[in-house]
């Protein structure tokens, strides 16, 4: 392969990336995942989950039963 072909290959698989990030960037956007960005980093600093308390759990499993 000449060099000209590695460049060749190279853009295409730059282009192919930046067109997979303009998609999931416009994805997130029209989701709304880019709003209130604040809000999600603040939330890990509230008092809100109890101490000791299980409040989440992998699904389908109970977390008193041992497999």
């Amino acid at each position: 392969m000449e060099w000209s072909n590695y460049i060749l290959v190279g853009f295409l698989s730059a282009s192919l990336f930046f067109i997979a990030a303009s998609f999931a960037l416009f994805w997130a956007y029209k989701n709304g995942q880019l709003t209130k960005f604040d809000e999600g980093a603040k939330s890990i600093f509230d008092e809100e989950e109890p101490l000791g308390e299980q409040t989440d759990e992998f699904p389908d499993k109970n977390p008193d039963q041992k497999s």
